[in-house]
Order: C-alpha cells, then sequence, then structure tokens
C-alpha cells in the first residue's frame, strides 16, 4: 500500500506541473538477443518511476486539467502465454494493484488515444527516444486534425515529459533512500565476498562470478551494470569488461560493481592488492587517491556546487601527483595546463538512481547546480599509471579508483556504501588471511 501511494503521489505531482494537457509515457520493449532469446526483461526507468508496473507492453497515460486522471494500457490477461511465459496482472488486476484510475488492454491504445489527445492544449512525451513511437504519436496527431471540421483540435504545444522527470527523480524520496541503501548493502557484501575469493592465479571472471552469486543471493535481480574486475594493467583500462586474464602475484585488482536492486542501483569501486599486501608505490597511489576522495566527500554538502568535489579531488591528486613525480611544477600550473589529466582523465561523480548514471542537470542557466537535500551522487577519483619513458618505472601499470555513493543530507552528507571495505589495513587484514 506505500508503494502504491509513492507512485501515485509522483504522478500527481507531475500531473500538477503540466496544468493541462495530456503525457504519454510507455515502458522498454522485450529485445531480441539472439533468434528466439530475448534478454532479460528490464522496465523503462521513466515508466517504472511513475508506475511501479514492471510488465513489458505497457504505456503510462497521464490526463491533466480540472479531472486528471492516470490511465494505464497492459497486456491481457492469457492462461496460454502465462504458461509460458508466467503471470500477467491484466488490465483488471493492474488498476486495482497498482493504483491507476483506469486501465485497458494495450492492444485498444491505437483506437483510444486520439480521443484522449483531441481537444488537449499541450502533449508531453519523450520525442526523439524511440523513432517508432514518435512515428506512432505523429500518426494519433494526424487523425485528430483529420477532424478539425468536427470541431476536434490537435495540441497545439508539444513538451519533452523527461525534462520535468528528470528533476523530479533527482531528488530521492523515502522508498528509493530503502532501495538505495538495501542495493549498497548487497553491492557491499559482494565486494568483500570478491576480496575473500582473490588470490595470485586465479581468473578475473572467477571472481566475477564471486560478484554476481553475492548479488543474486541477496535478492537483487541484476548487476547495475556488467562488473568490472580489472587485474594489473586492465586497470588503467577505464571501461573495461573482458574480465579473463589471470591475477598476478604483486599485481592491484580493481573491481568497480554495483547490483540493481528493484530498479535502483549501487556503484562502487574498490583497488586492492592481488597477493593482500600493498608494495610501496602501490600505497603511495592509493593513499593519494583515498585522500583525494576523502577531500571529495568533505566538499559535499548542500548549497556546495556539484562541481566542488571534484576540484577539491583534483587539487589532492595534482599535489600527489608531482610529489610522486608523474606531473611538473607548480600545483596551480599542473592544474591549469590540465596535465594532471594525464593520469586522472574523468570526472568524480555522476548521479546515481534507476539509472547508474541518473537524470538529472550538472549545470542550471549554465552554471554548476548547488547540491542539495535528497541527491544521490558517486564520489569516484582515480589515478592510472601507464608506462611511459617520463614515468617512474615502479608506477607502471598501477591504476586506482575508489567509489561510493553518496547521499546529500540535510546538513552534510551519508556514504550509503560505507560498509565496504576501504582502508589499507583493512584490505590487507581481509585479503591476506586466506
Amino acid at each position: 500500500m506505500t508503494e502504491i501511494k509513492t507512485y501515485a503521489k509522483r504522478r500527481a505531482a507531475l500531473i500538477e506541473q503540466m496544468q493541462s494537457g495530456i503525457a504519454i509515457v510507455p515502458t522498454a520493449p522485450a529485445r531480441v538477443r539472439n533468434r528466439d532469446s530475448d534478454y532479460l526483461y528490464r522496465f523503462d526507468s521513466y515508466f517504472y518511476y511513475l508506475s511501479g508496473f514492471h510488465e513489458p507492453e505497457a504505456v503510462l497515460v497521464l490526463v491533466a486539467g480540472a479531472e486528471p486522471q492516470s490511465l494505464l494500457f497492459c497486456r491481457e490477461k492469457n492462461p496460454e502465454r502465462e504458461i509460458w511465459e508466467g503471470f500477467r496482472f491484466g488490465p483488471g488486476a493492474a488498476k486495482e494493484a497498482f493504483g491507476v484510475d483506469a486501465a485497458y488492454p494495450i492492444g485498444e491504445l491505437d483506437d483510444k488515444l486520439p480521443a484522449l489527445i483531441a481537444n488537449q492544449p499541450a502533449l508531453h512525451y519523450a520525442p526523439g527516444m524511440d523513432p517508432d513511437w514518435d512515428a506512432r504519436v505523429m500518426r494519433w496527431l494526424n487523425q485528430v486534425r483529420a477532424q478539425s471540421r468536427l470541431g476536434m483540435s490537435a495540441p497545439q504545444r508539444i513538451y519533452d515529459v523527461r525534462a520535468a522527470l528528470d528533476e523530479m527523480r533527482l531528488f530521492k524520496d523515502e522508498h528509493e533512500l530503502d532501495l538505495m541503501r538495501r542495493a549498497a548493502l548487497i553491492s557491499a557484501k559482494a565486494h568483500e565476498r570478491a576480496m575473500r575469493a582473490t588470490r595470485p592465479g586465479k581468473m578475473e571472471y572467477e571472481i566475477e562470478a564471486e560478484l554476481l552469486y553475492e548479488f543474486r543471493r541477496r535478492g537483487a535481480q541484476f548487476p547495475a551494470y556488467w562488473p568490472i574486475v580489472a587485474g594489473g594493467a586492465n586497470a588503467c583500462v577505464l571501461h573495461y569488461s573482458d574480465n579473463n586474464a589471470q591475477l598476478e602475484d604483486g599485481a592491484l585488482l580493481l573491481i568497480d560493481a554495483g547490483c540493481e536492486l528493484d530498479g535502483y542501483a549501487s556503484d562502487i569501486t574498490r583497488t586492492y592488492p592481488v597477493n593482500g599486501k600493498f608494495s610501496g608505490a602501490q600505497k603511495d597511489v592509493y593513499e593519494l587517491v583515498l585522500a583525494a576522495q576523502a577531500a571529495a566527500i568533505s566538499a559535499t554538502r548542500p548549497g556546495i556546487v556539484w562541481d566542488a568535489p571534484h576540484e577539491a579531488a583534483v587539487r589532492v591528486l595534482a599535489r600527489g601527483m608531482i610529489d610522486l613525480g608523474l606531473c611538473h611544477g607548480s600545483l596551480d600550473k599542473v592544474i591549469e595546463a590540465g596535465d594532471y589529466k594525464r593520469f586522472y582523465m574523468h570526472r568524480t561523480g555522476h548521479w546515481l538512481g534507476l539509472d547508474v548514471h541518473d537524470t538529472g542537470e550538472y549545470k542550471l542557466d549554465g552554471k554548476w547546480r548547488p547540491l542539495a537535500p535528497g541527491m544521490m551522487l558517486t564520489v569516484e577519483p582515480g589515478c592510472y599509471i601507464r608506462p611511459a619513458d617520463d614515468v617512474p618505472q615502479e608506477y607502471w601499470n598501477v591504476g586506482v579508483r575508489i567509489e561510493d555513493d553518496v547521499l546529500v543530507t540535510e546538513d552534510a552528507c551519508e556514504v550509503i556504501t560505507a560498509a565496504t571495505p576501504k582502508s589499507i589495513a583493512d584490505l590487507e587484514a581481509l585479503i591476506g588471511n586466506q
């Protein structure tokens, strides 16, 4: 019942922002993996945010104005198909279960939508998101326009419904925060399991399997993205995904992995020695990245602009790169010239939620937006050192990233992934004690 009210509240908030007109929000289609085998189904995030409905072949229609309505179009009950594919709610049960005002068979969508669109002042949908949907919506509009002599008029204004939804999704409600904290804990346990399984001679995919096992064992439906399990030089490939190399004694292992629970993502990165003991050079780089992350987290609080945590991390990293002999010159020169980007080439974080790189603008009116309570972001500085003649050899192929999920609170921030081991002492104790 609480979840039904949560989704109803979101629909009401969007309808209030619309003021008038009609919104059309379809879910994602099922997608073929090969021949007659589909990928595991994953709903569209916008649709799910408003409905909580997780079946394919569904569309949510919201009507604003004097008599606001929420209408769901979904698959009909079909006992024969349910033998093969599993339970379907059907319109009757869906109306009750998801708290919409009315529900109809998806097969009636093309018949009912022109009448629902007619005489509405505005249409809200996601233009350009899917060419088939663009064509379908245009077909409905043209059907309405063809009846102008009967007094019918088509919407004169079309708005991208994602603009309002992106801003709504940026601020997490209590239902979302509960799911994300649970996802964070599952992911923390998975990382710890992977750490305990790590030792020289194992394959990256064996460690990947430990992560996936723990995600599913604890109830997560999917990995939020395919895990990065990168040993040695592979850690210097930011989006490494082969996960098929052998782990070498004396190398570091970088794992970037998080589960998805009821649609919500977690995103954690940890880096640690395969044999359980940091070398001197590895410790130097790790402590530098850890200090940069601490600086960024300290700068994550309400009223501070989005870019401030990144700038805090960059100053620590650039200073450390000078000390390690990776960069040369004054701190201001290294930052202004961008010399540090050779070893740290990405941003320090991103929004997190129903999508790993979640919705929400990073700038407003051309300026970095201030952080505010309810925003969830990652904080993930790194340092990736490839072999080169001007790089001290002891740092070759040392790649380190440390990433946590951080909630902006009323007066500071909460690291919801803090249960994942991170200190050198904790990592060496956990991995070395095999």
